[in-house]
């Protein structure tokens, strides 16, 4: 009778307790967050965030890569949080196989035949919308024979992902890599 009690209290304190995202007002069709009732890390809504994400890697083909949607979590959780959309500087490099996911839909799908559009094109125009910089290393470009002409016309190409990460470090942006 307890361990029977004990369960549904469980089960129903884990049900009053899920939260499920919640979409934001910088990017709404992407970058879905939680929200945290009174952290105890304050966060500092008067400063500038600068903040480059390293992307190096892609996952399934037919969704926006998790990496990329991160920097829509981002401005969507700071500007919930009070942060000033205006106070972020936000810049994306991607290197490595991710250097794909820039890919106009005619080229995406000849490397990907699974997909029927590249999924990141829409993600790509809405974070350059709000003024974050997408860095695409020209190294891996040319390994994985991504032209200019075959590109979003939102991306820069840089010398390097390295040169780019190296200089956007030394311009005060904080590296985040997961």
């Amino acid at each position: 009778m307890k361990k029977t009690f004990f369960s549904l209290l469980l089960l129903i304190s884990t049900i009053c307790n899920s939260q499920e995202p919640e979409p934001g007002k910088v990017i709404p069709e992407y970058g879905k967050t939680y929200t945290i009732e009174s952290p105890e890390f304050i966060t500092d809504t008067s400063s500038v965030l600068k903040v480059v994400f390293d992307v190096d890697r892609s996952f399934d083909a037919t969704k926006p890569n998790a990496l990329i949607e991160t920097a829509a979590r981002f401005l969507n959780m700071h500007e919930k949080a009070g942060v000033d959309p205006e106070n972020m500087k936000i810049a994306l490099v991607l290197h490595g196989k991710s250097v794909n996911d820039v890919l106009l839909d005619e080229e995406y799908i000849s490397k990907n035949p699974e997909s029927s559009k590249n999924p990141n094109l829409p993600l790509i125009e809405a974070l350059s919308k709000q003024g974050v910089e997408i860095i695409l290393c020209g190294q891996s470009a040319t390994h994985y024979q991504v032209s200019r002409e075959d590109a979003s016309e939102h991306v820069k190409f840089a010398l390097s992902a390295m040169t780019a990460l190296v200089q956007l470090q030394n311009n005060a942006y904080q590296l985040i890599k997961f």
